[in-house]
């Protein structure tokens, strides 16, 4: 099967498994940036349309900008479509991502680096369980996610972790808890957006800085739909399957069969770094789920 066949059957079978996740979701979200999230970082950087719909976040020599939402959540899914800056990015961080702030916190992460002109993305995942990390993978997007919007998703469950772009699922962390690996379990997390020089690492190791004669630099985000327990009271209640709670439903254990196509897909043709691959890094001790299943 060539890679643009199987590009075209990723997209269909995807549509329908968009529909499918869509007529069971208990909707917890207003779609209005006002009043689902607070700006925690600049004001001044960060603008938003006049019927909250839309919300941009902006860096440049003074400062970069966040916001966060005023909910924190325990398991569900959220969906956030992001455009990223076009041209010279370099040194650019922008990180979308689920965070409990405790000092062992856990924390789920899409962080998007920059590059210079004509030169990709790298979109770097991460995960934090407990307080510990070290967790990244990295691909190149098969398409530019300067030219439009994406929709950037997070499905957290009871079983596992899936990381998506465009209903293309790029990472999975299955929860092996009962196998002594950490699982972000118990602590409830809000959505923040940030978007901040990170040219100390970000592009080529810190090689390529960031050069605010290019800038401001800009993100944009629209249509978000968070659809998660409100992680309020007894945790119990985040952690039941039901009717509201349908992202713990066994059905959503593990991948079906056309997910892990596309996951394959994912890997074989667009991943770039897996840390359950770096030998040297972890000096032949690779962290216990990289041989564990991921399905």
């Amino acid at each position: 099967m060539t890679r643009k066949t199987s590009t075209a059957t990723i997209f269909n079978l995807l549509q329908l498994a968009c529909l499918i996740a869509t007529t069971s979701a208990s909707i917890v979200s207003t779609g209005d940036f006002n009043r689902d999230f607070d700006i925690t970082w600049s004001p001044d950087h960060v603008n938003t349309s006049p019927d909250g719909r839309t919300r941009s976040l902006k860096l440049d020599q003074e400062s970069g900008s966040a916001f966060a939402s005023k909910d924190m959540f325990l398991f569900g899914q959220i969906d956030m479509q992001i455009k990223l800056i076009p041209g010279y990015s370099a040194g650019t961080v922008l990180a979308f991502y689920l965070a409990s702030d405790q000092p062992n916190r856990d924390e789920i992460d899409f962080e998007f680096l920059g590059n210079v002109t004509g030169q990709p993305y790298i979109l770097q995942t991460n995960i934090y369980a407990n307080g510990y990390d070290n967790r990244e993978e990295r691909i190149y997007l098969w398409f530019d996610p300067t030219k439009d919007f994406h929709t950037y998703s997070i499905l957290w469950n009871l079983y596992q972790i899936v990381f998506m772009v465009d209903w293309v699922p790029i990472r999975l962390y299955r929860n092996h808890a009962d196998k002594g690996v950490a699982y972000p379990r118990r602590q409830p997390m809000s959505l923040k957006a940030s978007l901040w020089n990170g040219d100390s690492w970000a592009t080529r190791g810190g090689q390529d800085k960031v050069d605010y004669s290019k800038g401001p630099f800009i993100v944009s985000f629209r249509n978000y739909k968070i659809d998660a327990c409100v992680g309020k009271g007894n945790p119990r209640f985040c952690r039941g399957d039901s009717t509201t709670n349908w992202w713990n439903n066994p059905r959503l254990s593990s991948l079906n069969w056309y997910q892990r196509r596309l996951f394959k897909w994912v890997r074989k043709y667009h991943l770039i770094y897996d840390y359950c691959r770096d030998t040297n890094r972890f000096q032949n001790h690779l962290p216990k789920e990289c041989s564990l299943p991921k399905y």
